[in-house]
């Protein structure tokens, strides 16, 4: 099903971020070894990174694949902000593990993400965010430059959650 929000899909993954959105590009060291990519892939493609980050995740599938419909929700009570999403592409391994969704109607944005983790040469395991975004809703145009600002803390904080988790692996 192709109900996305916006023309340019699939273009986080090839890094070429079209010309009127919002880039982020953010990368972090979390880990070494094959067992810090398989937990950290793990934890990536069946969302319970974003759960543990603080989003909550209603999915059509417990693991992301292609065609899979996400709502998440990040927020309390009536500031709940939902983001309907839909899994465009997914990557799983042996030395990489990911996924890219990009949005739907209803979300306050349009845009895509592509989460990867993936193993280096010198085994060094590194994650990274890759997207683009504008808002389209009303009040997340008003809130100006905090969306891009709360994505790319949002990236850290995924960061973090997953070096906890190949750490643990290790």
């Amino acid at each position: 099903m192709n109900d996305y929000s916006y023309p340019e899909q699939g273009a986080s993954r090839t890094g070429h971020l079209p010309a009127g959105y919002n880039h982020m590009r953010h990368s972090a060291l979390i880990g070494h070894g094959r067992p810090a990519l398989e937990a950290a892939g793990a934890a990536l493609l069946d969302w319970r990174m974003h759960r543990l980050a603080g989003v909550r995740i209603d999915a059509t599938a417990d693991r992301a694949a292609p065609g899979v419909a996400v709502h998440c929700a990040i927020g309390l009570g009536p500031l709940r902000a939902g983001a309907p999403n839909r899994v465009l592409a997914t990557v799983d391994g042996p030395d990489r593990y990911g996924f890219t969704y990009g949005t739907r109607t209803g979300h306050l944005a349009q845009g895509e993400e592509t989460f990867l983790v993936a193993l280096a040469l010198d085994g060094e395991v590194r994650f990274s965010v890759t997207a683009f975004s504008r808002p389209v809703a009303w009040y997340a145009r008003l809130a100006g430059p905090l969306l891009p600002l709360a994505q790319r803390a949002f990236a850290h904080h995924c960061g973090r959650v997953l070096t906890r988790i190949a750490t643990q692996a290790t």
